[in-house]
């Protein structure tokens, strides 16, 4: 059985590549729904417009969907509620050297 814990974790193994920080705890993942086997993702990115965002949002999506049990992902990026940095966890924070 797919748990939303097994889910975070693997979304903890994805980057944004231009920060050295996971994309949980970058505080960009909103939302998470597992429903048996199928896994529904919503997050935002740091700034409209990213670059990086098609390749973000693949990461976050083959993360997903190599955790056992998981037959399919969908991962939707949403610009509300609009990211800021208060949103970056403690571990976060320590890891970018802001604490």
């Amino acid at each position: 059985m797919v748990s939303e814990k097994m889910v975070m974790d693997a979304l903890k193994k994805c980057y944004d590549p231009e920060i050295p920080v996971n994309v949980v705890d970058l505080g960009l993942i909103y939302d998470v729904q597992v429903n048996d086997s199928r896994v529904d993702i919503r997050m935002t990115l740091t700034a409209t417009g990213c670059p990086m965002s098609s390749h973000i949002s693949a990461d976050a999506k083959a993360k997903v969907q190599a955790v056992d049990g998981v037959e399919s992902a969908n991962v939707e990026i949403v610009w509300e509620p609009r990211w800021s940095p208060e949103m970056i966890t403690p571990a976060g924070r320590r890891a970018l050297g802001m604490e």
